[in-house]
């Protein structure tokens, strides 16, 4: 494969892994180990199978750390641990954080370089700039394979021996000992007795950093410690949403649709910077949501084609044959399809502009700090902020249903989300009823008015795509009525359904 072409071959593996020793599982069992210290008589009777490697490790980063900011590696290796399960091959290795673990994917490139596929990737990461070599890993692997009494591997034994080589101005080096215990494949559990005696040999818990990490000499803080609960609830929530969008930035890099996921984070944490704005410190507030709410209606364009294809192609299957007069379905899936495509390459054109540049470098800095205006939160604030919330959406609610118009009801749809979202924010540390039970209650009411909008849209749609289909030969509206008349029955069904269920 070469470096342009694009990442493959995705393979689950956790951080541990990254770093050669097992899963989260059984991370527990991995230690450090004094440098001149010999691994204990661990106490079995079978065989021992010994066997070693040399291994070596570069990896990349931008001067300024902003891959390992963002939980990111990467990484090019020389040398195959053919016995190992750690999934360690030969060549580029990429590892990010998504949706709670983390993702390794293999490239075979030359080594001269970070190829053009990862570099690309990963450029709203890097922030633009160059990646660099930032650390060189040297491992001394020994492998001990004990085998129990039907020469079954037991549990294995792996000793890293490991120096590494930070650059910078001043090139640093370090040198640990790790040393890793894995149960058999016929086994998941690790006898205890190997970890007593390992921990009777002096061996501590492993460190919790990554190789990259322990060789830079960076354990990246999360945050003052002394920070209330509530407070942490609202830093956590908040760098959840900002994590969602920077792994959505490389997801749409590599082609792929993660649009959905993207104008949901970014819902999120616009919704958070509003409701919850007295939290946080005011500097830059409105000039982040504003820049939010730029690059959310960029991505809206391709989310409203995306939705509408599938509703009408749905819609167009459902009708009887003599009821669909002419090539209606193909008509709808070509001229949404090329609406779509020309505002995809937007998002494209727009990911490499300055002002987007800037959005990933102020979100970059509230996920290393959260700008919060008091470390100290508490249970009531959210509270009142998720209640302050309900109020105001259910005022909007009932101000809508009144009127029937459109637009009241949008914006009671937003007010709605905004009291979700709050409900979200507040559930790690309020009663459930104003947590998780707000937001579920506002989900549904935001799911039904979801429908409304996205009928009147699809309403809107139809009635422009029939106008042009009764100019052209061979086409005429009558399809297009139909299915507009079915879109405005289904807007006033969900304002029914909405009605009914506030009453």
């Amino acid at each position: 494969m070469s470096g342009s072409d694009t990442l493959c071959r995705f393979i689950d593996i956790s951080e541990s892994e990254e770093r050669g020793m097992g899963t989260d599982a059984t991370r527990e069992n991995s230690w450090d180990f004094g440098l001149d210290s010999a691994i204990p008589d661990l106490g079995d009777s079978g065989d021992v199978e010994i066997s070693s490697i040399d291994l070596s490790d570069t990896y990349y980063d931008t001067e300024d750390r902003d891959l390992l900011a963002h939980g990111t590696t990467v990484v090019h290796s020389d040398g195959e641990d053919s016995d190992g399960e750690d999934g360690r091959h030969a060549g580029w290795r990429v590892t990010t954080p998504s949706a709670g673990e983390d993702i390794t994917e293999q490239i075979d490139a030359p080594s001269t370089a970070v190829p053009s596929a990862i570099a690309d990737a990963l450029w709203g990461l890097s922030g633009g700039k160059p990646l660099r070599v930032a650390a060189i890993v040297h491992t001394h692997r020994t492998r001990h394979r004990h085998l129990d009494a039907n020469g079954e591997v037991a549990y294995d034994v792996v000793d890293d021996t490991v120096s590494a080589t930070a650059t910078g101005p001043v090139a640093t080096a370090t040198s640990w000992r790790e040393v890793g215990v894995r149960a058999g494949s016929g086994s998941t559990t690790i006898p205890k007795s190997v970890r007593k005696r390992m921990v009777g040999a002096g061996a501590r818990p492993a460190s919790a950093s990554s190789t990259f990490e322990r060789a830079v000499g960076h354990e990246a803080p999360r945050g003052a410690a002394s920070v209330s609960p509530a407070a942490g609830a609202v830093a956590d929530y908040v760098r959840e949403q900002i994590s969602t969008i920077f792994a959505g930035d490389v997801a749409l890099r590599r082609g792929a649709n993660p649009v959905h996921g993207v104008r949901v984070a970014i819902r999120r944490l616009r919704s958070t910077l509003r409701t919850a704005a007295p939290l946080f410190e005011p500097d830059g507030l409105a000039g982040l949501d504003d820049e939010l709410r730029w690059f959310a209606g960029v991505l809206g364009e391709v989310r409203d084609r995306e939705v509408l294809r599938a509703r009408f192609a749905s819609a167009v299957a459902a009708l009887p044959d003599e009821l669909v007069l002419g090539p209606v379905a193909a008509r709808i899936e070509e001229e949404l399809s090329a609406q779509q495509h020309l505002h995809r390459q937007s998002v494209t054109d727009e990911m490499r502009s300055d002002r987007y540049l800037v959005l990933l470098s102020t979100l970059a800095t509230w996920n290393d700090s959260i700008p919060l205006a008091d470390d100290q939160i508490t249970k009531k604030e959210l509270r009142r902020i998720a209640t302050r919330a309900a109020r105001k959406a259910d005022k909007r609610l009932v101000h809508a249903l009144a009127t029937g118009h459109e637009e009241d009801l949008h914006r009671a749809r937003k007010a709605a989300k905004r009291a979700r979202y709050a409900g979200e924010l507040a559930a790690p540390v309020v009663d459930r009823s104003t947590g998780r039970g707000q937001a579920k209650r506002y989900k549904r009411i935001q799911t039904v008015l979801g429908e409304h909008q996205d009928a009147a849209v699809a309403a809107r749609t139809l009635r422009e795509l029939g106008a042009g289909a009764g100019i052209r030969k061979g086409e005429n509206g009558f399809t297009y009525g139909i299915l507009y008349q079915r879109e405005l029955a289904a807007a006033a069904a969900a304002r029914d359904a909405v009605l009914s269920g506030t009453n």
